[in-house]
């Protein structure tokens, strides 16, 4: 095993074993505070939050400086100052703060345009379902808001058991009636279950920038250095030969979200011969549409750990220090 693929291992064990910030216990706290004080009032308690991570966080914000770093695309000689930190942080604490109010189906609080809407609304018409392939960018709730709009839309997520685990906890701590509809990856019914999904219709979501470090991964150009994308997501679509859309929400301060749908890939008729092709093809796609959202919204990315993990330093990108 090469040096390379040892530290992208080694890497994705460090995220998972990092202890949960947001502890049930405080999620409950936070959402009895929120509720009662209402949106504004409770976003005073942001800061704190934003300079707890700034000021107690070291891995985060050295993590923060290294994605900032290529998505503002600072000159060699610029440091990435504690402002860009703490507005990406401020932006990270917003996104988990209204996770409260959009989970409590209070939408009504939030400005959300759509964009693309008639990619997905095409995609289920024929009732054979969609993969939406998202990231830890902006806001994955704000998709309740899509099928807020169209009645009768199942929106379900592929994710290991543990990580489900834990996202169904958090969110019946923030309200009890609000459980994701999940499928855990890893049991030999597993792909039979997302079939039977599809094949009712639903929309099945999945997020394609991390993996649990036994996955394949493909290397891709990111924000300028070489990052490393799982296979997972895209060979489920290709096995069962459905779309994929890309989907983004955007927080652009405020009370405002956009979101995004791009189409990303079309494995429907692709041969078997041709599905790995097809599959890199949709992972370079995938990155670049990614890399655009970032720069779009660049306080957005919420994945604070070594994501160039396989990349060298370069002579012109020094590291900053704390």
């Amino acid at each position: 095993m090469n040096t390379a693929r040892e530290a992208s291992r080694a890497s994705d064990a460090d995220w998972r074993q990092q202890p949960e910030r947001s502890s049930v216990f405080m999620l409950r706290v936070m959402t009895l505070i929120s509720l009662g004080l209402g949106r504004s009032a409770s976003r005073v308690v942001l800061y704190g939050i934003a300079a707890y991570f700034l000021a107690f966080a070291p891995t985060a914000r050295r993590m923060s400086r290294g994605y900032l770093r290529r998505v503002l695309e600072l000159p060699s000689t610029a440091a990435v100052g504690w402002r860009h930190l703490f507005r990406h942080f401020f932006s990270f604490a917003s996104a988990v703060h209204d996770r409260v109010f959009l989970l409590n189906d209070r939408f009504d609080l939030f400005d959300i345009q759509v964009h693309n809407q008639q990619l997905i609304d095409q995609a289920v018409a024929g009732g054979q379902g969609v993969f939406l392939v998202g990231a830890h960018l902006g806001s994955f709730e704000v998709l309740r808001a899509i099928g807020r709009r169209q009645p009768g839309l199942r929106i379900a997520m592929v994710m290991y058991e543990d990580n489900a685990r834990k996202i169904n906890a958090a969110m019946g701590a923030i309200n009890p009636h609000a459980q994701m509809d999940v499928v855990p990856l890893g049991h030999i019914d597993s792909m039979m279950h997302v079939h039977a999904l599809l094949e009712q219709g639903a929309v099945v979501g999945m997020l394609g920038d991390r993996s649990l470090g036994t996955d394949d991964k493909y290397p891709v150009d990111f924000l300028g250095d070489t990052a490393e994308f799982p296979l997972g997501p895209f060979r489920m679509a290709a096995v069962l030969k459905r779309p994929v859309l890309f989907m983004a929400g955007l927080y652009r301060g405020g009370n405002r979200y956009d979101v995004h749908f791009e189409a990303l890939a079309d494995f429907s008729a692709v041969p078997p011969r041709g599905r790995t092709q097809a599959v890199h093809d949709a992972v370079t796609r995938y990155a670049a549409l990614l890399a655009g959202h970032c720069r779009s919204a660049p306080y957005n990315w919420f994945n604070f750990f070594d994501f160039w993990h396989a990349a060298p330093q370069r002579a012109d990108r020094p590291q900053q220090q704390p």
